[in-house]
């Protein structure tokens, strides 16, 4: 079995598929047996994915900085853009929040002068948490 993360074209959602081989990927995309979970587009393709190689001893450096940066930090998910905004704007009590944004968002707000950074590790939501 191989797991593949599939993007959607459509709505830009991301989800993990399981499939027998590569080969079995190929035949069922071809095929147009592939279909977002989010809005049923068939329009899925394999998102890039490095190999998941375990590292002898504890977690990477920079996977144990991120996880320091995120530790008193709140989840707002989808909601990142606009409380990222309104702790700027003055409208909501500032804190350290972490969330989603696509990179259109992400500069956008840089222009608007609200301070955001990316993360350099994908987070994965609260609720997707064995």
């Amino acid at each position: 079995m191989i797991v593949f993360d599939l993007d959607c074209a459509t709505c830009g959602q991301r989800c993990e598929s399981w499939f027998g081989s590569n080969a079995d990927y190929e035949k069922q995309s071809a095929g147009g047996l592939l279909a977002c979970p989010a809005c049923c587009s068939p329009a899925l393709s394999k998102a890039p994915m490095a190999p998941s190689v375990p590292r002898k001893g504890s977690q990477a450096p920079i996977a144990r900085l991120q996880d320091e940066m995120l530790k008193d930090s709140r989840w707002v998910g989808d909601r990142f853009v606009e409380t990222a905004r309104a702790m700027h704007l003055g409208e909501a009590a500032a804190e350290k929040v972490h969330g989603q944004a696509t990179l259109g968002e992400a500069r956008d707000l840089i222009s608007e002068g609200v301070p955001v950074c990316p993360l350099p590790l994908p987070v994965v939501p609260p609720t997707q948490v064995n």
